[in-house]
């Protein structure tokens, strides 16, 4: 099974050269952690080396922290793309800093 994931990651990795770093990074994420754990994060952004995931809930969210420093190197890997960091954030936090920064109705 180890072997099939080395095979899939390098395949990946050279069919992604065409594309830019997010969507390298985004099309890498569910090889780099696993079907169960991508359902549960997304690439949202990527600047100067760090990786922006939004994460479903509080419990993933740890799970991934400390998982953090395999799924850099593992995205760097499979992207070929520098990840100096992976900032993880839960979605409901996110999207209520941005309406707590909305002045009244649009």
């Amino acid at each position: 099974m180890e072997g099939m994931r080395g095979l899939l990651r390098g395949s990946l990795g050279r069919s992604l050269e065409a594309l830019e770093a997010i969507d390298r990074l985004a099309a890498a994420w569910p090889v780099a952690c696993g079907s169960a754990m991508a359902g549960h994060g997304e690439v949202v952004g990527y600047e100067d080396g760090l990786v922006r995931i939004m994460v479903t809930d509080a419990a993933w969210l740890q799970q991934m922290r400390s998982m953090s420093e395999v799924l850099r190197r593992e995205l760097a890997k499979i992207a070929a793309v520098a990840v100096t960091g992976i900032h993880f954030e839960v979605k409901s936090f996110a999207r209520q800093n941005a309406e707590a920064g909305r002045s009244g109705p649009a």
